[in-house]
């Protein structure tokens, strides 16, 4: 909502002084101008991103107007962890065999839709508790195998940030790109058109390099922002799954393993020490 409001606000400051200050929004209207800026920056983005990036990108930015890193969803993968630890625990290791094998027909899985459906995050976790079944790795181990993927992870996760953000640097330039363009087109009509027409070519011009600087300080850099804080929440969770399973492996009760990862994550949505409580007792 937040993010919203915040688009909301940048047309409304910026189209709102323009037209208290006697402007015309017919003059902004300028569809060349946005061909010219939008092609030159989308054909620079396939240029230097692999070719499954625009796609991913673009569904990242559509889940930007939502937050899936909330304290429902924390304590849902807590939760998770927790239950699946128990029944290691209680069973032990190869009791939980079919469930890391077939996580979608896992009865304890299956209760979690929102970690289900994010397959990565799945298969981080069943990869995990394959490797503490097999019972021939130290936590140490362990950890330093979590330290390694992790760091991998990260700039996987940070990549359409980076991508984002390097185009929102090259709009402005785009938006000279169409501003010149626009001034040699004008160049072209003098002593051939009235003064008031060339007056409007220049305006056209002058809307090219106004556009490339609004979309990429009010929009495109906002959204590399965003995108970099949502890799970040995301690290962060994995690195509160690591912090559970690792405090497992070392001999820690469910529990208390649960309560490793939970201090872990962000104080902005962390579950409290009570609730996390309350949620593994009615496990």
């Amino acid at each position: 909502m937040a993010k919203i409001i915040g688009i909301i606000v940048v047309f409304a400051s910026v189209l709102g002084g323009y037209v208290l200050s006697h402007g015309k929004i017919g003059a902004l209207i300028q569809p060349f101008e946005v061909m010219i800026i939008g092609g030159a920056a989308l054909g620079a983005f396939l240029q230097a991103n692999p070719g499954y990036m625009f796609m991913h990108v673009f569904k990242k930015s559509l889940k930007m107007f939502g937050n899936r890193f909330t304290h429902g969803f924390y304590l849902e993968v807590l939760g998770m962890l927790y239950e699946i630890l128990n029944k290691s625990r209680r069973e032990g290791m190869m009791a939980i065999e079919a469930d890391i094998e077939d996580p979608n027909a896992s009865p304890i899985f299956s209760k979690y839709p929102g970690v289900l459906k994010d397959e990565r995050m799945t298969a981080y976790i069943c990869d995990y508790l394959r490797i503490m079944s097999s019972g021939n790795m130290a936590p140490h181990e362990l950890e330093g195998l979590f330290d390694m993927e992790l760091a991998t992870l990260k700039e996987e996760l940070e990549h359409p940030a980076h991508a984002v953000n390097r185009i929102a640097d090259g709009l402005p330039g785009f938006g000279i790109v169409a501003a010149v363009l626009g001034i040699v087109v004008t160049m072209a009509l003098l002593g051939e058109v009235a003064q008031a027409e060339l007056g409007v070519h220049v305006g056209a011009a002058l809307v090219g390099t106004f556009l490339g600087i609004l979309a990429a300080y009010g929009f495109f850099g906002p959204l590399s922002v965003s995108l970099d804080h949502d890799a970040k929440e995301e690290l962060n969770l994995y690195e509160a799954i690591k912090a559970t399973l690792v405090a497992s492996a070392s001999g820690m009760p469910p529990s208390l393993a649960v309560e490793f990862g939970r201090k872990v994550l962000f104080s902005l949505h962390r579950p409290s020490f009570s609730e996390l409580e309350q949620t593994v007792r009615g496990r």
